[in-house]
């Protein structure tokens, strides 16, 4: 298995805690190269248009990272969307894992997490992960899928971010039978009951599966 992390240009405030310690090759994407290096890690290779770096920064990056695959600002896909492909396509990839991703801009992180959707990663789809701070997103493909509790993220999101047909969820707190739609719409809240596994299954459309924590809880005011 290669798993591919890459670092994208997202607030570092947004970072897992231990994403330095995540296993497999790094890529980092624009700003998300420098951060790599700050960080001292050195990555595999580095992609995007590196608008977002000052000519000192652009300079430190293509001095450090030998494997650089750069392209114009205007173009038909976002840094991101470059370094997936290129993660499946050019380093064998067999997991993607999405660092950065979240946070900052709006319009930035809806096309994160549609990402997965697009026609030209369906064969990647189960293959591609989202992580922050409190956060761990999974994509999939239509089928049946067993979701197993992560003890430091006690809730569940089952979001289906297309049309989805006969969506059903059992083996969570609130199960669902049978529920189909035509637009994107979260089941947010949901929870594990104990260690049990939950079993997710829908016959069409892409699903993120989004194991959750709240960044303070309900112990103190937020």
């Amino acid at each position: 298995m290669t798993q591919v992390n890459l670092l994208v240009g997202g607030p570092k405030v947004l970072y897992p805690n231990d994403w330095v310690q995540l296993p497999g090759v790094w890529g980092g994407v624009d700003r998300g190269a420098l951060h790599l290096l700050q960080a001292g890690i050195t990555p595999a290779f580095a992609v995007g248009d590196f608008d977002s770096l000052t000519v000192a920064e652009r300079t430190e990056v293509a001095q450090r990272i030998h494997q650089r695959h750069t392209a114009p600002a205007e173009k038909d896909e976002t840094d991101t969307e470059m370094g997936v492909r290129l993660a499946f396509e050019r380093y064998a990839a067999t997991r993607v894992v999405l660092i950065g991703a979240t946070g900052g801009r709006l319009d930035h992180l809806l096309a994160n997490l549609f990402l997965p959707t697009q026609p030209r990663f369906s064969a990647y789809t189960n293959q591609i992960e989202l992580r922050d701070a409190q956060n761990w997103v999974r994509f999939f493909q239509p089928g049946v899928h067993t979701i197993t509790p992560v003890t430091q993220y006690p809730y569940l999101g089952i979001v289906p971010l297309t049309a989805v047909v006969r969506l059903t969820i059992s083996g969570a707190k609130y199960p669902l039978r049978d529920w189909s739609s035509q637009s994107p719409f979260s089941w947010a809240s949901n929870e594990f009951v104990g260690d049990r596994p939950v079993a997710v299954s829908w016959q069409q459309g892409v699903v993120a599966v989004i194991y959750s924590r709240d960044r303070i809880g309900q112990k103190m005011d937020n």
